[in-house]
């Protein structure tokens, strides 16, 4: 057998690295996200009184950072080090953990399909939910600004959805000076000024409805987030196809580096044998 040379299998350096290297972002990502999540709730005082979590009656934005950065940094986590250590248990975690994820995101556009109308409610009842809350957090009261200034829209289905707000609703026995009114962000603005005015929104549905028309944005969010999606199909399904496509070109990275683990240890255990 000395005379013989014996050719084994290898590792491939560039699959190897090329895991790392992507996954090592990731989880660089992934640990920010959460660490900006951490401070954010650290200045609302949230982790130092952890019960209130569960207190707001909408959505805290902060859980969007924490459940996406969490699993951006397992994702990362798993496929950096089991890519750099040539941990086949790992990688599998790594390959199976993105086809899960993968086969929610199938399925969860496939149901937003076929249950349109439904989701559509819910989207509605999710809008309405948080209307309620939107003096309660001020990351909640951002993020439906942000959105009814970017599509132009106020409520879920119009400027009245805003009665649901113990502070805007117009209720004779309502003493807020926002009664009857809506947040600036349902304003239509003005290009020629500079700084926003905050209370443009005020005593506006004492008006009539022609007359909001003037001052406000009377369509609704979720209307407005339908034409959207109209509007921009083509890029919203080429984001979800690459994404895609990304997730099966890791798994199939992931399963390949597994597969020639697996056979330099084959290998290796043959050579021990003979």
């Amino acid at each position: 057998m000395s005379g013989n040379h014996y050719k084994g299998h290898e590792v491939s350096c560039c699959i190897k690295y090329f895991i790392f290297g992507f996954n090592i972002l990731f989880w660089l990502l992934g640990m920010a996200l959460v660490g900006i999540g951490l401070w954010a709730w650290s200045e609302k005082g949230v982790l130092s009184n952890i019960s209130s979590i569960t207190d707001l009656g909408g959505l805290d934005p902060v859980w969007l950072f924490m459940v996406v950065g969490g699993v951006m940094f397992i994702l990362g986590f798993a496929g950096c080090i089991g890519a750099l250590r040539e941990n086949t248990f790992l990688l599998k975690f790594f390959s199976v953990f993105l086809g899960i994820i993968f086969f929610l995101e199938l399925t969860t556009g496939v149901l937003a399909f076929v249950f349109k109308d439904w989701i559509k409610d819910q989207l509605n009842l999710f809008i309405n939910n948080n209307i309620r809350a939107y003096r309660d957090d001020i990351d909640l009261q951002n993020l439906i600004d942000f959105t009814q200034e970017y599509w132009e829209c106020c409520g879920a289905f119009g400027a009245d959805d805003w009665n649901l707000n113990i502070y805007f609703n117009c209720t004779d026995g309502n003493p807020s000076r926002e009664k009857c009114g809506v947040p600036f962000s349902c304003c239509t603005k003005d290009p020629a000024e500079d700084v926003i005015n905050t209370q443009c929104g005020y005593d506006i549905r004492a008006k009539s409805d022609s007359e909001q028309k003037d001052y406000i944005n009377v369509k609704g969010c979720v209307p407005q987030f339908e034409k959207w999606l109209q509007d921009n199909l083509t890029l919203v399904a080429g984001i979800f196809i690459g994404v895609a496509l990304l997730q099966i070109f890791g798994i199939c990275l992931a399963q390949n580096l597994v597969s020639d683990i697996e056979a330099v240890r084959a290998s290796c255990c043959l050579l021990t044998h003979l």
